[in-house]
């Protein structure tokens, strides 16, 4: 009989090679519930912080756009943003893992993922899907309507997403779509309408996303190019560091311009917008110091800088809070 409640070794039956080492998955959770949270990426955090992250650059910027300020209900579109983010991104990553478990099984570092590794049914990964979507459709019901609406079109890059890397080469950009739609529902759900600020701001996560995505796609680029899959680090190969300057310039300039165009307007003082602008700078420099580090040939490496986004997202949200109370 094998024990089901130590922590699995990395490589071992039931382990995902690419998760966080003594994750609290392997460690603590029950072992019938283990496929079902690796399934939900429980045991890697990372992606729902920068599903997360966005969300909560569109609420700050728009209650320091707001001339009443922050209300008490953005406590809830915080918190429900973080709820909803965990959720969208376990559910999305469920969809995407039924849909790719044939590529993942071809695939040195996915093939341990509970699809592939029959540690779940198809059947049983897609009643996981409807009950975290379910759950994540109560918290979006209690936005204004207009987060609502943005909310359920927001379904439709999620369910493209895993099949872009078949017919495009920028895959990125599909996953950008649907990872920063939070800063458009945050943003609504605040003030009740859009305008060109969270426009501006949703791009800025777009080319966020690309430079991250980018650093992510190079773990596997030769596996991938082994089963004819897509990616942007296939794509631009020995040039990746050219295109990724190009995406953080691009990132910072439109959150500046998303900035400023919230605040000014709103007759943000003086201290309040040098905040928020260097939280953008200082969200730029932090990539800078990704690019620095970066080796395109060396996975761990890329992996462990793509996991230093969250950081990056911190940043600018950070920021936007301090200026609100400055």
């Amino acid at each position: 009989m094998t024990d089901d409640s130590r922590t699995p070794e990395p490589g071992e039956p039931g382990s995902v090679s690419d998760a966080v080492t003594g994750n609290w998955v392997d460690r603590h959770a029950p072992a019938w519930t283990r496929p079902y949270l690796r399934l939900s990426r429980a045991d890697r955090p990372i992606g729902s912080w920068l599903l997360l992250l966005p969300c909560w650059w569109g609420v700050l910027l728009a209650a320091n756009a707001d001339p009443a300020g922050p209300r008490w209900e953005d406590a809830w579109i915080f918190a429900g943003c973080w709820a909803g983010a965990f959720l969208m991104r376990a559910a999305g990553c469920t969809w995407n893992d039924i849909t790719d478990r044939d590529i993942d099984a071809g695939v040195a570092r996915t093939r341990s993922r509970p699809l592939p590794s029959g540690q779940v049914t198809v059947r049983q990964a897609l009643a996981w899907m409807a009950i975290q979507s379910l759950i994540a459709l109560g918290i979006l019901l209690t936005f204004h309507p207009v987060a609502i609406l943005l909310g359920v079109i927001s379904l439709a890059p999620v369910a493209v997403y895993p099949f872009a890397k078949r017919f495009t080469w920028w895959p990125q950009i599909f996953l950008g779509i649907a990872f920063n739609w939070g800063a458009l529902l945050a943003w609504a759900a605040h003030a009740g309408s859009l305008s060109l600020p969270p426009v501006l701001l949703y791009f800025a996560g777009m080319a966020w996303t690309l430079f991250y995505d980018t650093i992510y796609a190079h773990q596997d680029k030769e596996d991938d190019a082994l089963i004819g899959v897509k990616s942007t680090a296939r794509l631009f190969g020995d040039r990746t560091g050219t295109w990724l300057r190009l995406f953080m310039v691009a990132s910072v300039v439109l959150m500046t311009a998303a900035v400023i165009t919230a605040m000014v307007p709103a007759g943000a003082n003086v201290l309040a917008l040098t905040l928020a602008l260097a939280g953008c700078w200082a969200f730029g420099w932090h990539m800078v110091w990704q690019l620095r580090r970066l080796d395109i040939d060396d996975p761990d490496i890329c992996l462990r800088l793509f996991r230093s986004n969250r950081d990056a997202g911190l940043i600018p949200a950070l920021f936007l809070a301090a200026a609100l109370i400055a």
